[in-house]
């Protein structure tokens, strides 16, 4: 058995894999402790990745070189791009999974990296001397030295489930959880707190019946996630749409009196944008029914999960509740909803690079974080398994700004907000999502990923040939001049005013009516110019981009600015010991706030909650700014 590592990561979640391959990946040697080697990368909730700002995450990962998206393209079942009606910011790609397969897929990856060693246990404690992290001890007796921990435990720190009046320990339904990690944790000053979260009940398919149920296929030309070739999608299963009615709300509430959620048994805050059916009723009461997503688990699989039908509540309450949803008359449950209360480490106490402010080299990512979702997780994995690496060996942190990625956004939330209450992602937290589009995150972050070792040469290159074809699209789109009668009747089908003179073809494409594809089908001068381009692997995807970036060159160079703006305080740094107790002009709050975050930067401070634009002013004063 080896002993010493560079680098341990507890948990084998979504978190979990992408720190391990990861640090594998730059060259640290990894060992991956998890409870059930059976269960890496386990789709604890719904079968799906990505969907509104989670897919541009997703896109992120790839685009530094991760795996979430190209496992994701490899066992996807359906794809759709949700949000296509709304501008490009919103364009928010999503695919349902095959769970078995995706579990599967991942632990192939991780196999694959000759770098990875895998251990299955409960980590019990941490080896720490002069706050410094030397290693973890556990369950069987066994230590293992290392540089770096990264703890990706998910929701098994002293996880006890709630079904009703019936409550057990455990990290999810049928395993055991993780007992007296938090404990040992808390020994160097890191604090815990509890949140709950929850999963619906799993219905078995062949007893739905999906003719009373409303469709919805998959796109018929599905995308994917990955800027890499995987596999591409060709047959799809589709999800449906149910709806719970007062019927079925009345029955539930029969259940309120055992609730754990309603007797005060459940302490730890659940979900604001993913409430159990319970707390949407009691909570939106003048609703008269709540939409429900059924989405397959599987190619070959009979398991259905009931999105928006989470709950806590006795077995036989939602067990009636459920066969009162038409379509479900004579639906069986294969698995019960329950809700699952667990420790988190509020982020405050971290860097941005998620090390712990108490104990070097000891890394959250993940639900330990107080996040919520699979790509929130990843992504946190990712940036802790990349930074455990580099301090190991002597290199600068990598840190992603907030006008750089949504994953900036996601950690720079945490540790200058904190959460209390399961963290997730959405396009309204971040202040320059059209900066942030999921079509352009290699643009933005590929260049980082490669010059880090973790993107491929492949990748590099296929980013330089995409940028290569958008600046050769949009040259020909900025000089190409078209005839009115080349484009009229193609304007008039679009219902927008027709041209009388030679008008360039850039002025058309900024009519909201109008898009390249259409330009490209109809107007044949523009499509002899383009024509030697169609042939590229990568056309359609540069074809997108460049559109977009005509159409939206004025919001794109105003959030350029605005960014630029928002920099300068983000590059005036503020000392680690600064002793914010003496500026008596800024608040107690603020004081208080700023002495325990310690913000890096002006900028960083300003989004603290708490700290007024008057104490900024007093910071910039002080600091001569």
């Amino acid at each position: 058995m080896n002993l010493k590592y560079d680098v341990i990561v507890v948990g084998g979640g979504h978190a979990g894999c992408e720190a391990a391959s990861a640090a594998a990946t730059l060259g640290s040697k990894v060992l991956l402790v998890t409870m059930n080697l059976s269960t890496i990368a386990q789709m604890s909730c719904n079968p799906a990745m990505g969907g509104i700002a989670k897919g541009q995450i997703l896109r992120e990962i790839d685009a530094l070189g991760g795996y979430s998206a190209i496992v994701t393209d490899e066992t996807m079942i359906q794809f759709r791009m949700l949000n296509k009606s709304k501008g490009p910011a919103m364009w928010s790609p999503r695919a349902q999974s095959d769970r078995n397969l995706f579990s599967q897929k991942w632990r192939k990856v991780l196999e694959n990296n000759a770098n990875i060693d895998f251990w299955q246990d409960n980590v019990t404690s941490l080896m720490v001397e002069n706050k410094c992290v030397l290693g973890v001890r556990t369950s069987h007796g066994v230590e293992f030295h290392c540089n770096s921990v990264i703890i990706t435990s998910g929701t098994f720190l002293n996880g006890s489930i709630h079904i009703g009046k019936n409550s057990s320990m455990g990290g999810r339904l049928g395993e055991s959880p993780s007992n007296g990690f938090t404990q040992d944790i808390a020994t160097y000053g890191i604090v815990s707190e509890r949140l709950k979260t929850g999963t619906p009940v799993r219905v078995d398919g062949r007893t739905i019946d999906f003719n009373r149920l409303v469709e919805q296929p998959g796109d018929k030309q599905p995308g994917k996630f990955s800027f890499l070739e995987t596999t591409p999608l060709i047959n799809q299963k589709s999800c449906f749409l149910a709806y719970t009615d007062t019927s079925v709300h009345d029955i539930l509430r029969t259940g309120f009196d055992d609730s754990p959620l309603f007797s005060g048994r459940i302490k730890g805050s659940g979900p604001r944008y993913c409430p159990s059916i319970e707390d949407k009723i009691e909570r939106f009461s003048d609703k008269d029914r709540h939409q429900l997503f059924i989405e397959p688990e599987g190619w070959d699989s009979i398991d259905y999960y009931v999105n928006g039908f989470s709950s806590s509540l006795p077995l036989n309450v939602q067990y009636e509740a459920l066969k009162n949803i038409d379509g479900f008359q004579n639906a069986k449950i294969l698995k019960p909803g329950y809700a699952i209360e667990y420790d988190y480490f509020p982020p405050t106490q971290l860097n941005y690079t998620l090390e712990s402010k108490f104990v070097s080299g000891l890394y959250f990512a993940g639900q330990v974080n107080g996040t919520t979702g699979y790509e929130e997780a990843a992504c946190q994995g990712l940036m802790a398994g990349i930074n455990a690496h580099l301090k190991i060996n002597n290199r600068d942190p990598f840190i992603l700004k907030r006008s750089e990625a949504y994953i900036g956004v996601l950690i720079d939330d945490l540790i200058t907000k904190g959460t209390k209450e399961p963290y997730r992602m959405f396009t309204s937290r971040a202040e320059f999502r059209i900066l942030l589009r999921q079509d352009n995150a290699d643009t933005r972050l590929t260049r980082y990923g490669y010059e880090l070792g973790l993107a491929s040469v492949e990748r590099y290159n296929r980013l330089v040939e995409k940028e290569g074809l958008i600046r050769r699209i949009i040259g020909i789109i900025s000089d190409h001049k078209i005839e009115p009668d080349e484009v009229n009747s193609y304007l008039e089908k679009k219902s927008t005013s027709a041209i009388s003179i030679k008008t360039s073809l850039k002025q058309i494409l900024l009519r909201p009516q109008v898009d390249l594809s259409g330009l490209i089908q109809n107007v044949n001068s523009f499509r002899n110019r383009l024509s030697d381009l169609f042939n590229y692997t990568l056309f359609d995807e540069a074809l997108e981009s460049a559109e977009i970036l005509v159409k939206y060159q004025g919001y794109l160079d105003r959030e350029k600015e605005m960014a630029g703006k928002i920099l300068r305080l983000e590059n005036t740094t503020l000392h680690e010991d600064f002793d914010y107790s003496k500026l008596k002009a800024i608040s107690y709050e603020g004081r208080e706030k700023l002495s325990k975050i310690r913000p890096r930067t002006i900028g960083q401070a300003s989004r603290i909650s708490g700290i007024n634009p008057s104490d900024i002013s007093v910071l910039l004063i002080h600091l001569g700014a």
